[in-house]
């Protein structure tokens, strides 16, 4: 959720089914009997609601399903607003920020592993490292010293030890077994990186970037880090900035400005090209690049897009989730490399996330 601090070895059918409009919802689905080559999409849910759920389409948008993993196991819900999900192994681990818990869930099969729902206070993403899982903590809203990374044993799926962070854990990635996490802030602004020492389990270095780091990618060993500034609602309202770490030292190698105003999110790579997003607009721009573009690549709002919601870029396809008023149905648009909108889906309540499942 963006608000601060606060795929069964099943019989294969011949059939799959589309999404469920809501004078459908009496059909019985059956599962598709694979989810991989595809997509798996997080859908948040309300607040409160206990409605999460995953959706997936194939890499040949031919097949897409809705709700997979209450298809696969019709007698359990999956919780309380989906806030990430990370792909190890053969598993999927679904981070449910209000449910306090993760469910594990076999990642082609969608069939339930196992639940983890000790040991977590607020829980937000999830990266994998040292053959160890790490998900970010915000613990109590109302407080800015309780925050830590829960250590998860792969083996037992239990909470083995916390570390304790600054306020606001976030974005949390892995490289060469060190642990980057994002302060975003909670509900204050953040801007700086915690890395973490996967053998000791504890905070090696501190690295200041800019206001309120939201989304990080590595890319031919160089952190990026897009940092969306404070916003316009802030005592003081301060522009983003894209930030370039060389991982072999941990130091800031470059920083560029965004333009007064502007608060830049959804940062992601391939191909060498870094994305990310303004508002409804689609931006792009070389790793090495040392300015930034002043024309958006494509904008969204042709097709009612207010603000990308969740975002991602792969084989040359761009992933658009969409909110629409948080409480229907969202939607998902796949856009060529240049902005055609090739495909378009309806998916459960507020799309947050896309991971691709290889």
């Amino acid at each position: 959720m963006n608000f601060k601090k606060v795929v069964l070895l099943a019989l294969l059918s011949p059939f799959f089914f589309a999404s469920c409009s809501n004078d459908e919802d009496d059909k019985i689905e059956t599962p598709l009997g694979a989810y991989d080559n595809g997509v798996l999409i997080l859908n948040q849910g309300g607040f409160g609601h206990g409605d999460a759920s995953l959706s997936f389409v194939s890499n040949d948008y031919v097949s897409f399903q809705n709700n997979i993993f209450s298809v696969v196991n019709p007698t359990l819900t999956l919780g309380d607003t989906g806030q990430d999900v990370g792909l190890y192994n053969d598993f999927a681990f679904v981070v449910l920020n209000y449910s306090n818990k993760i469910e594990v869930i076999n990642r082609y099969t969608m069939v339930h592993v196992a639940t983890i729902d000790s040991g977590l206070s607020n829980p937000r993403y999830i990266a994998f490292a040292n053959g160890k899982g790490y998900v970010t903590n915000w613990g109590n809203g109302g407080s800015a010293t309780d925050d830590y990374v829960a250590v998860i044993n792969l083996s037992t799926y239990v909470v083995s030890s916390k570390i304790p962070v600054v306020e606001g854990p976030e974005r949390i990635l892995e490289y060469n077994n060190k642990v980057y996490v994002a302060h975003q802030g909670g509900y204050g602004y953040g801007k700086t990186l915690s890395v973490i020492n996967t053998d000791s389990n504890t905070v090696a270095a501190t690295i200041e970037v800019g206001d309120v780091p939201n989304s990080l990618e590595v890319s031919n060993g160089s952190l990026y880090v897009v940092c969306g500034g404070k916003p316009v609602y802030a005592p003081l309202e301060t522009a983003g900035k894209l930030v370039k770490i060389n991982l072999a030292n941990n130091t800031v190698s470059s920083t560029i400005d965004f333009a007064a105003a502007t608060h830049p999110s959804n940062l992601d790579i391939e191909s060498n090209s870094i994305y990310y997003t303004v508002g409804s607009d689609i931006f792009k721009v070389n790793v090495d690049g040392t300015t930034l573009p002043t024309t958006a690549l494509f904008s969204t709002t042709a097709q009612g897009v207010y603000g990308v919601y969740s975002f991602a870029v792969k084989n040359n396809s761009i992933y658009v989730g969409d909110a629409v008023d948080y409480s229907s149905n969202g939607k998902v648009y796949v856009y060529s490399s240049t902005g055609t909108l090739n495909k378009e889906y309806t998916v459960g309540v507020i799309p947050a996330g896309f991971y691709f499942n290889e």
